[in-house]
């Protein structure tokens, strides 16, 4: 049992570099069998399909995620910075979320994002609503603002080399200042 869950274990991780690098439609079973060291027939044993490996691996990066940072409406801000940390951190996060955006926009896990979306809305319309949280912008707005701000870095064109002119520190700091200052009282 215990050689089953190693394999399954490398198998997730093979899995997630592949998709995250090539979605669904680009990835190969094949390359993610040899980088975990196993063979085609283990993957389709402990997964059933390729479709299905994604899943898996798409699910377990959206339940990590939710559970790591949730939202946090008193320190928006402090937010923003953590989800530019987890961007930074891993890459891939980001990648498999749009991989799923683009090949799976009504598929498996939806309704758990759905779900995650409305509480984040929550707690953000909860904090407007106890007057901690400026009510300028709508929480889907304000939402959907800060989702934005912190993919920024991580989904600009790569010609402008970003990375290599603005050292990741003030990238932070950029994030957490503009969602500081749309957070802030007119």
């Amino acid at each position: 049992m215990r050689d089953a869950e190693d394999t399954k274990r490398r198998l997730l991780a093979a899995a997630t570099e592949e998709f995250a690098e090539r979605g669904i439609a680009g990835a190969r079973v094949d390359r993610i069998a040899d980088a975990a060291g196993c063979n085609k027939a283990m993957l389709y044993k402990y997964f059933h399909s390729k479709d299905a490996l994604f899943d898996t691996v798409f699910g377990e990066s959206v339940g990590r995620f939710v559970i790591d940072i949730p939202v946090d409406a008193a320190d928006l801000p402090g937010y923003a910075g953590k989800l530019f940390d987890r961007y930074e951190s891993q890459p891939h996060t980001l990648r498999l979320a749009i991989w799923h955006r683009l090949e799976r926009p009504e598929g498996k896990w939806l309704t758990e994002i759905v779900l995650a979306n409305e509480i984040r809305l929550a707690e953000l319309q909860r904090a407007q609503d106890e007057g901690k949280l400026s009510k300028h912008y709508t929480p889907l707005e304000l939402l959907v603002l800060i989702q934005s701000i912190t993919t920024a870095w991580a989904t600009t064109n790569t010609e402008l080399g970003v990375r290599m002119t603005v050292p990741r520190e003030q990238r932070r700091a950029l994030v957490v200042d503009a969602v500081r200052r749309l957070i802030a009282e007119d």
